[in-house]
């Protein structure tokens, strides 16, 4: 198992870790933060055990990015040859393909063992003032094995994962977590944005009740972020704005044509599936 954990970037993703490893396992956790005074508050706190620094950096064991998209290739092209040997490194973001790209030849050349990550857990907040240490209770973390990643490194990731309160792991491809991602995430927060816009909107209290509120909690996003991963799996996600526009048209159709027949059909199909798949 690993001794040292450094983690970059200390919102809410990379403070709940930090606050989970320091909580049930005894590794010594090291954190880095692009603003200092975020780390040196997760320091006061517990949340970490050190400032990471660049002198730091061949201390670790196990490496976990928190950052955005573009800023984790950044950050780990800069730190990867730096990293020892053997070190074991993985993201938490929520594209897979576009890190891939860019980073699978850069860990072979570090001699460094990158996995792909993703861990499905999150709130509608940003920021370490809001992580806390079971927010991964029970979630599945997303693997993603490659040319670089041994079976050792991801059988060690599997454990610790475990050992942090996760559900539980699954191995996939790239390509894989993409498609899926654009559909039971991605596709979430555009239905959600885009839902929040009628003008109806502004006159929706004492009309609402839960099944508002469960359709616009994730408009209320970090748009900086959300729109860099939409830009990054775009190809997946407008697949799946083209499947629910079509299926949204059917439902036009049918109540435009005043076809009741119809429309108890598309309804019974909807219920059914989403009583077969849970």
């Amino acid at each position: 198992m690993f001794k040292t954990v450094l983690i970059a970037g200390l919102g809410l993703m990379g403070g709940s870790m930090a606050q989970a490893i320091k909580a049930r396992t005894d590794c010594r956790v090291l954190g880095w933060n692009r603003t200092r005074e975020t780390a040196e508050k997760a320091k006061a706190d517990g949340a970490i055990d050190a400032v990471a620094t660049e002198a730091l950096l061949p201390e670790a064991d196990l490496v976990i990015i928190g950052l955005y998209p573009q800023a984790t290739v950044d950050w780990l092209l800069e730190a990867m040859p730096r990293l020892k040997k053997g070190c074991v490194v993985i993201d938490m973001v929520g594209v897979k393909q576009f890190l891939l790209d860019r980073l699978e030849q850069a860990a072979l050349d570090a001699g460094v063992r990158y996995v792909g990550g993703h861990p499905m857990a999150g709130r509608e907040f940003s920021g370490f003032d809001y992580a806390q240490p079971t927010l991964f209770d029970g979630a599945s973390m997303i693997l993603v094995p490659n040319r670089s990643s041994d079976e050792a490194a991801v059988q060690a990731l599997e454990r610790f994962f475990m050992a942090l309160g996760f559900g539980q792991t699954v191995r996939c491809t790239a390509g894989q977590h993409d498609r899926m991602i654009a559909f039971t995430s991605q596709l979430a927060h555009v239905v959600s944005s885009a839902y929040i816009k009628s003008p109806e909107a502004d006159q929706h209290n004492g009309y609402s009740a839960g099944s508002y509120r469960d359709l616009t909690r994730v408009a209320k996003l970090n748009e900086e972020m959300w729109s860099e991963l939409f830009l990054c799996n775009a190809g997946p996600l407008v697949d799946e704005i083209d499947e629910i526009i079509r299926h949204l048209e059917e439902y036009r159709c049918v109540i435009r044509a005043g076809d009741r027949a119809a429309l108890t059909a598309l309804l019974r199909d909807g219920r059914e599936r989403k009583e077969r798949l849970g």
